[in-house]
């Protein structure tokens, strides 16, 4: 379980004064910008922890924590700016589900202490998330063993797709790849009910028609 938290700011002076003074705390990743920052955890992430100042040149911290958010939706997210009103902080929070929003010139007791909180409630997240996962594959998996049993066939072609499945979404990146898997071990789980016999007929449709198409393209 990771406890790296990025900081994203473009006054570096600011990036160099939390360095020193949570170094030896916490485990801190400074980038002056939001395409550094963006760079940092393409490089360097997934962060337990994203501190952003709001106002940026090119991508201010409400798109720049947006974008953390689609890109690791399981990294809790801080605002820190000296020039915060109400419109901002709910721009904030409805578009990049800010955890907390904290003000310039902000204490290092005050900061510390959110950082502290921020990095609890990731532990808590990823154990939420861990126990999902964990309760999810026991009960897919115990229907794909029934399955198994049923319709061998069936669950031969559930293990396909799953290959199939893990492979695409590997390729591509994709955030909480297990639950794709999952998905397509229960692709096939409604021919429990249908007999295998019927099901031999529809699969050997299928693998016909699939050759006549590979064959009439080559």
């Amino acid at each position: 379980m990771t406890t790296s938290i990025l900081c994203v700011d473009d006054e570096p002076n600011l990036l160099l004064a939390i360095e020193r003074q949570f170094r030896k705390r916490f485990e801190i990743t400074t980038a002056v910008g939001p395409e550094l920052g963006l760079q940092a955890i393409a490089e360097r992430g997934p962060f337990a922890v994203v501190v952003s100042d709001l106002r940026m040149p090119h991508m201010d911290g409400i798109q720049f924590l947006a974008r953390v958010r689609r890109i690791s939706p399981d990294t809790v997210r801080i605002m820190l700016t000296g020039q915060a009103d109400l419109t901002d902080a709910m721009e904030a929070v409805n578009q990049g589900n800010i955890f907390q929003f904290l003000n310039k010139p902000c204490p290092p007791e005050t900061l510390g202490r959110a950082l502290e909180s921020a990095l609890q409630q990731h532990a808590l997240i990823e154990a939420e998330r861990e126990l999902l996962e964990r309760t999810l594959t026991g009960s897919v998996e115990v229907l794909s063993e029934i399955l198994s049993l049923v319709n061998p066939a069936a669950f031969g072609r559930a293990l396909r797709i799953r290959r199939y499945v893990a492979h695409i979404a590997l390729a591509l990146s994709l955030p909480n790849q297990w639950q794709y898997e999952l998905a397509a071990l229960l692709s096939q789980i409604g021919c429990v009910t249908v007999p295998p016999e019927i099901l031999d007929k529809i699969y050997r449709s299928e693998e016909r028609r699939v050759g006549k198409e590979c064959r009439s393209r080559w």
